[in-house]
């Protein structure tokens, strides 16, 4: 499943699950400062791992939740995990699998004695609960069922005990990340059952309001590597080791090794640097104009910069395409709507924008252009010289298409359309990123020079996503999505009545109805291809029909793709056994890191 990334630099496979005043920002340096003290002087005595996040954290629901980094990586575990590394699947909370010759039936033996955090066994039960009591159940609204949906009729694996320790899962079909998707988090029937047949007063389970960051951490059973033990708002999220995990090193001592991770929230990248520099955090994802100054650093400061390649996932523009309407109000100006639905509109917008400006400025070099919906790092992903079209700066070309269009510009150099109206737009992001905010500052640039008028808003992230998610009445967004080797891992995206599917959102179970939504014949077929890819086992078709879905999409371009930044990340020495990559992140393998003893 994709989800929202609010600090695009900071991403992996964990943080893909996990996966954005002067006076003010002062006094909030200088109180972190002191938290973070006395953190520090813990250390000495309880070894752990001092990280930081860009933003609150909107919610502990699984289910619900669409962004990351978040806190799941961290407590839940699936059946089945991937290496960071090499992307290979691996065993988790399944310690083997069995896959028939027709790749429809999976038997799946879960580890002996697996329990959760408060001691209560896992079991099969466990399994069978998460699927078919959460993930299936249309009552609960959540992007996790478009990933498990399978072909034409969408419907569902099924999903049985055969004993405590054994799971069937039945594909009615071929359905190619079957396997795959047995990485999803497994959740505890004892401690959730009873939130899903309750239901409140207007017949929704109270499981869809339940788990938020208002929860008591104790009450939280988990099977990850670690649980909650606190959450302080706008300053910390404290996990401590879970004591009954099941990883075991090959002496046979407990994993993971560190006791204690301390999550600070520090809603500036600027403010995390400041924190790094003073040894208060033992992470930082390096923002491209920080990389110089830290390379200095190195080795005085005790710390290496890891390079991981390009970063899997997307940065991107995108417009409102949606025309329906609420309650008789269109969510977009109807005026800007047709800007917007006009392809040659999209097409004259991405020519006009630098990127190889904004790898130069913004990225400091440390990036490459991005056009492609899939990771670099998928064996699906086709290059310019397969056959995907590109948008190479040309502003030449964005006024030919705007004017083929029927738009004009007036004695000002100001684009105006048919009617005479001034071509401007709202264009927002998350605040407190400085990538982004540099990003979105260069577009409003070039824009201007084609006449178009944005007015760039970025906005604190929670309130980023609610305008997303459930308002829907924005008209352009700047932001990234996480990403992966599995292309049906974007189905929340390309499905077109997927949750993530947000250029032109269908309405969600409890949310107002929307009247007149329109979805365009290329959106079915990107639709139709991701349903395909799905269904063939074949991987050469498998292929050629995510080639043709990436053709598709930058054909008429939803989202408009700018820059594949280099992956870096600096480290404290003292944390032992990282194994970087920019597919698995630093805390992939987080069983296994150590902190040296000063």
């Amino acid at each position: 499943m994709i989800r929202i990334s609010n600090l695009k630099l900071f991403t992996g496979s964990w943080f893909r699950r996990l996966l954005a005043g002067m006076l003010v920002g002062v006094m909030a340096i200088a109180l972190t400062a002191c938290n973070l003290a006395q953190f520090r002087t813990e250390a000495a005595q309880v070894p752990q791992l001092l990280i930081s996040l860009l933003s609150e954290p909107k919610t502990f629901n699984y289910l619900t939740s669409t962004e990351s980094p978040s806190v799941f990586s961290f407590i839940y575990e699936g059946l089945i995990t991937q290496n960071g590394l090499t992307g290979e699947i691996e065993p988790a909370l399944a310690e083997s699998w069995d896959v028939s010759e027709d790749a429809q039936r999976i038997v799946l033996t879960l580890r002996e004695g697996l329990r959760w955090s408060d001691g209560e066994p896992l079991t099969a039960e466990d399994v069978v609960f998460t699927y078919n009591d959460l993930f299936f159940n249309e009552e609960i609204p959540t992007s996790i069922r478009d990933v498990l949906r399978i072909g034409e009729a969408g419907v569902l694996p099924t999903v049985r005990k055969l004993d405590q320790r054994r799971v069937e899962v039945v594909s009615p079909e071929p359905f190619a990340p079957l396997l795959r998707n047995m990485s999803l988090a497994i959740l505890p029937a004892h401690s959730l059952r009873q939130l899903v047949t309750t239901k409140n007063s207007e017949g929704e389970p109270l499981f869809v309001s339940a788990l938020g960051t208002d929860t008591n951490p104790a009450e939280m059973a988990v099977n990850g590597p670690y649980q909650i033990a606190s959450y302080t708002t706008s300053q910390r999220i404290v996990f401590r080791r879970n004591p009954n995990y099941w990883r075991r090193d090959g002496q046979g001592n407990p994993q993971p090794y560190i006791e204690r991770i301390v999550w600070q929230i520090v809603e500036s990248t600027d403010n995390a640097l400041v924190q790094f520099r003073s040894g208060g955090l033992d992470l930082l994802g390096l923002q491209p104009d920080y990389f110089s100054l830290l390379k200095r650093e190195e080795r005085r400061g005790s710390f290496t910069i890891y390079e991981g390649g390009s970063a899997p996932g997307t940065n991107f523009l995108a417009f409102n395409l949606n025309q329906g309407r609420r309650n008789g109000i269109p969510l977009v100006d109807p005026i800007k709507s047709r800007w917007f639905n006009a392809v040659e509109f999209r097409r004259a917008v991405a020519y006009a924008i630098d990127r190889q400006s904004m790898i130069n400025n913004t990225f400091q070099g440390l990036g490459q252009t991005q056009n492609s919906p899939i990771s670099v790092q998928s064996p699906y992903f086709i290059s310019p010289e397969e056959g995907l079209p590109v948008y190479d700066y040309s502003p030449d070309k964005s006024r030919e298409l705007l004017l083929g269009a029927g738009f004009q510009y007036n004695a000002e150099g100001q684009l105006l359309d048919a009617e005479g109206n001034r071509v401007r737009f709202t264009m927002i992001t998350n605040s407190g990123n400085k990538v982004r905010e540099a990003m979105g500052a260069q577009i409003k640039q070039d824009l201007s020079r084609i006449g178009i008028q944005v007015d760039f808003a970025p906005l604190a992230f929670n309130t980023l996503l609610n305008k997303l998610n459930s308002d829907l009445n924005w008209e352009c967004y700047l932001l990234g999505l996480t990403g992966g080797v599995e292309p049906n891992s974007g189905a929340n995206v390309w499905l077109t009545e997927g949750r993530s599917h947000r250029f032109n959102q269908a309405a969600q179970p409890g949310q107002p109805p929307i009247e007149g939504r329109v979805v365009s014949d290329w959106e079915k077929q990107i639709e139709q291809l991701y349903i395909r890819g799905a269904q063939t086992v074949d991987e050469a078709e498998r292929r050629a029909i995510y080639a043709e879905s990436q053709i598709v999409t930058q054909q008429y371009l939803p989202f408009i793709y700018l820059v594949n930044p280099l992956t870096l990340m600096a480290v404290r020495d003292r944390i032992q056994n990282v194994k970087f990559s920019a597919l698995g992140g630093p805390l992939w393998n987080i069983h296994e890191l150590e902190i040296a003893e000063n």
